[in-house]
């Protein structure tokens, strides 16, 4: 019997410019250490769900949230470089660990102005954590994307 892979998307939690993970000025990530991904520069402040699933994590200090899916991926929307330093400061989290959101869910909301005059870069990693659970990953091209526009593609 032949199975038939499944697609999956995963969708921008942000207003901004999608950008490669590898042009991420943090090692952690541009090394993808933590997982496979991509990264918005936000031009919005509201943090939206990037996939339907589980609340796993919400950071103590709501610089970041993580989310599986229905799917089992596990995915971490990181907001801004190196935030967990302004503890909690500037973010407003909507969700707890345990909720259960849709695409589009509203998650946070994160004031960006505060976040850059505190020294703080802007650019907010989304990373499938557990890649290896996923056949093939496919980027979307560098671009302006807007909350829920697909910004990778996975196959199971």
């Amino acid at each position: 019997m032949f199975f038939k892979k499944k697609e999956f998307e995963i969708v921008s939690p942000m207003k901004g410019r999608l950008i490669r993970i590898k042009d991420v000025p943090d090692d952690t990530f541009r090394e993808e250490m933590i997982g496979k991904g991509v990264a918005i520069l936000p031009e919005g402040n509201e943090i939206y769900a990037p996939a339907s699933g589980t609340i796993t994590t919400v950071f103590p200090t709501a610089h970041a949230i993580g989310l599986t899916t229905k799917d089992g991926i596990d995915l971490l929307i990181h907001i801004g470089l190196d935030t967990v330093n302004l503890k909690g400061e500037g973010f407003a989290v909507k969700v707890q660990t345990g909720d259960e959101v849709q695409a589009g869910d509203l998650l946070l909301v994160a004031d960006f102005e505060k976040i850059r005059q505190a020294g703080y870069r802007l650019e907010s990693p989304l990373i499938i954590c557990n890649p290896e659970e996923c056949k093939k990953i496919v980027y979307s091209e560098p671009s302006s994307v807007n909350p829920g526009d697909v910004v990778m593609k996975f196959l199971k």
